[in-house]
C-alpha cells in the first residue's frame, strides 16, 4: 500500500510533533489513569466512567496513528521567496472579481490539506481554489467552480 504524501511547512511538522510527543507521554498516562481510576469504582459492565476512559482511549490511539503517518509520510514545503508562479508554500494574493467590480485583496498561503485552515488564510492545495492557482502567475484569472457557480479571481501578487 503506497502511502500519501503529506505536505507540510516546517513549523507546521514542529506543531505536529509537539503535539504527537504531548499525547504520547502525557496524555496517555492520563487516559491510563482515568481507566484505572474508574476499575477501582468496581463492576466495569455497567461504569459510564470506564466507557467513557475507554472511548477516550481509543480517539487517542487513533490520533496517534494518524500523526506518526502524517509525520512519516512528510515532505517539508520550501520556503522559496518571491516566485513567478503559485506552488505549495506560496503567499498568493488575489481579488475576486464579480460584475466588473473587485473585491479587496486577500492573501492566502497554499499548504497542504493536514494544515489548511482558511479563517487563518492558509488553503490547500486540493481546494478548488487552492489547485485553480497553483501554477499561475501574477495577472492571470482563475475560475473556481462552487455550488453556487463559478467565482473569478486574479492574482496580485504572489512571494
Amino acid at each position: 500500500m503506497v502511502e500519501e504524501t503529506s505536505f507540510l511547512t516546517a513549523d507546521g511538522y514542529k506543531r505536529l510533533r509537539a503535539e504527537l510527543e504531548h499525547l504520547k507521554t502525557v496524555r496517555r498516562q492520563e487516559v491510563a489513569e482515568m481507566i484505572q481510576s474508574a476499575k477501582e469504582e468496581g463492576d466495569i459492565s455497567e461504569n459510564a466512567g470506564y466507557d467513557q476512559a475507554k472511548e477516550e482511549q481509543a480517539f487517542l490511539e487513533g490520533r496517534i496513528m494518524t500523526l506518526e503517518r502524517i509525520l512519516r509520510t512528510a515532505k517539508i514545503i520550501e520556503e522559496n521567496g518571491p516566485a513567478d508562479r503559485v506552488g505549495l508554500g506560496s503567499h498568493v494574493t488575489v481579488v475576486e472579481i464579480e460584475d466588473g467590480r473587485r473585491s479587496s485583496p486577500e492573501t492566502y498561503r497554499i499548504v497542504g490539506s493536514t494544515e489548511a485552515y482558511p479563517a487563518e488564510g492558509r488553503i490547500s492545495n486540493e481546494s478548488p481554489l487552492g489547485e485553480a492557482l497553483i501554477g499561475r502567475s501574477v495577472g492571470e484569472k482563475v475560475a473556481v467552480s462552487t455550488p453556487g457557480g463559478e467565482i473569478y479571481f486574479e492574482i496580485t501578487s504572489i512571494s
